[in-house]
């Protein structure tokens, strides 16, 4: 079972507590400036970007799914709330060429996924999670979560959506994490590609 339910993937171990992660501080952000930012190969050519008023503007989704870390421990059950991927892509489309997504955020840190993986029934972009708005330390404003894939694939702190025609390594692929990144697979080190 890869959904709610407790069951968790092999080789993963369940955490006492949600832990606070990050690369680098948490960033000071001010949310008159904050804006999320669509480019890349987009279907009219054209950069598009959403304030927080006007994401706050768009359907809201909640979902429920684990938070799986590469490094072996897993949360299961978060309930995460926020507009589901599907809403940005299908707002602003790729062109028919894009498979691959990188999601930038604070530092320059990035991640890249399939499209799939964007617009999967439970990839959400959080500002919420348990019923509660996130926190800096939690990602506010904006966190991708991808429950499906291991934690580095959703960034704290979103600043943009990058549709790619060929796939681009983010920060910890880079490094030597898998590109796809599957929890249920063991998708851990880009050796297993």
């Amino acid at each position: 079972m890869n959904g709610s339910g407790g069951v968790l993937p092999p080789g993963q171990r369940r955490a006492a507590s949600w832990r606070v992660m990050h690369y680098g501080r948490v960033p000071s952000i001010d949310p008159q400036r904050w804006s999320l930012s669509v480019t890349g190969a987009t279907a009219d050519g054209a950069e598009h970007s959403l304030g927080l008023a006007e994401l706050d503007g768009l359907p809201l989704l909640e979902v429920e799914g684990h938070l799986h870390c590469v490094s072996g421990w897993s949360i299961p059950d978060r309930c995460w709330e926020g507009v589901a991927g599907r809403t940005i892509v299908d707002l602003f489309p790729p062109r028919d060429d894009v498979q691959h997504v990188r999601a930038w955020a604070a530092y320059g840190y990035s991640a890249t996924m399939r499209l799939e993986d964007l617009v999967a029934a439970r990839t959400v972009l959080a500002t919420g999670a348990m019923g509660e708005p996130l926190t800096p330390e939690r990602g506010w404003p904006l966190r991708l979560v991808v429950p499906h894939l291991y934690g580095y694939k959703g960034p704290k702190w979103l600043r943009s959506l990058e549709y790619l025609t060929a796939p681009e390594r983010g920060f910890w692929e880079d490094r030597g994490y898998h590109l796809h990144g599957d929890p249920w697979k063991q998708e851990r080190y880009s050796y297993q590609e």
